[in-house]
């Protein structure tokens, strides 16, 4: 019996991504000897929190089918960060009008993203990848390229721990259960799983197509926007290249965590799963010594068997 349920559990996708984090902690560990595991668990939960939040959007998009992806999300967490920060101007009390400034500058920066989609009729790809450089020009003029800092009682807040767990992940788990029932409970979610398994036959059945994907691509900007704000308030200050990193990780965190690139299928679990495995690796490697261009390599080279392993399992599904 035993046996069989780890069968089962084995033939999810996203159980993969933990598999992998376990063993890269592990692995580190064992080379340190057991020395900062505490440390490097809760680094890494506060890490993973702002690869979830993207992830999270980018997976509800990529969810609606082949070619939709939103390639603006670090664009536009630089553009909201630099709003947030700015309009706070190192002031406490402006902290809550603050984050809603970025709410509200992602959810535009959704709607201009899928009005090109629709109006041009271009590819996802090619219409957020254009509206980037808009976006982050913006930032840029508005921030006159200086680096803003938070207030005092943000930047508090964005590193505070409870028993060990950083506040903004237990937002970050919090969020992702109200986005787990979303997709699987909901008739928005389910439209979007529709859409993505076959967008003609949700058309004919009565499905809001382009009313969906109008709705999952303002999402996605505005949690790359609140994930801007975030950050800005946990690294210091909004700088205009903050979500560089975020471009292929909110795409990998996506791929490894087990959500199909070919749309009608998505998890919210493997988000989590992916997102320590991809800060872990890069831990583990610095841990280990490596120089830049070999821990890229070999991340590279380890996201693509983990990759390979989902895929493989998911086949045999």
């Amino acid at each position: 019996m035993m046996r069989g349920q780890l069968a089962r559990l084995a033939r999810r996708p996203w159980i993969w991504s933990f598999v992998a984090a376990a063993v890269v902690w592990a692995a580190m560990e064992g080379f340190t000897e057991g020395q900062g595991a505490g440390e490097v668990l809760t680094a890494a939960l506060s890490f993973a929190t702002f690869s979830v939040l993207v992830g999270l959007g980018q997976m509800f998009v990529v969810t609606l089918g082949p070619g939709n992806v939103d390639l603006s999300i670090p664009a536009t967490m630089t553009l909201a960060g630099t709003i947030a920060m700015k309009y706070m101007d190192n002031q406490d009390p402006r902290i809550a009008v603050g984050i809603l400034l970025a709410l509200a500058a992602g959810a535009l920066v959704g709607a201009f993203n899928y009005g090109l989609i629709r109006a041009l009729r271009i590819p996802p790809i090619i219409a957020t990848l254009s509206s980037s450089f808009l976006f982050l020009s913006a930032a840029i003029w508005y921030s006159r390229g200086l680096r803003i800092k938070p207030p005092p009682a943000f930047g508090d807040f964005s590193i505070g721990e409870v028993l060990g767990l950083p506040y903004l992940t237990l937002g970050a788990i919090l969020l992702s259960i109200l986005l787990h029932i979303a997709l699987n409970r909901t008739i928005y979610g389910r439209s979007v799983i529709a859409i993505g398994q076959n967008p003609r036959a949700a058309r004919f059945s009565g499905i809001p197509v382009e009313l969906t994907r109008f709705a999952t691509y303002v999402m996605c900007a505005t949690l790359a926007g609140l994930s801007g704000c975030l950050f800005s308030a946990f690294s210091g200050g909004a700088a205009l290249n903050m979500g560089a990193e975020y471009l292929l990780a909110s795409i990998a965190v996506v791929v490894i965590g087990g959500t199909s690139v070919a749309g009608g299928f998505a998890n919210v679990p493997g988000i989590w799963g992916a997102s320590l495995f991809l800060f872990l690796i890069v831990a583990m490697l610095n841990t280990y010594g490596f120089g830049a261009g070999i821990r890229m390599i070999l991340t590279g080279l380890v996201i693509i068997a983990v990759i390979a392993l989902a895929g493989g399992q998911k086949t045999q599904r």
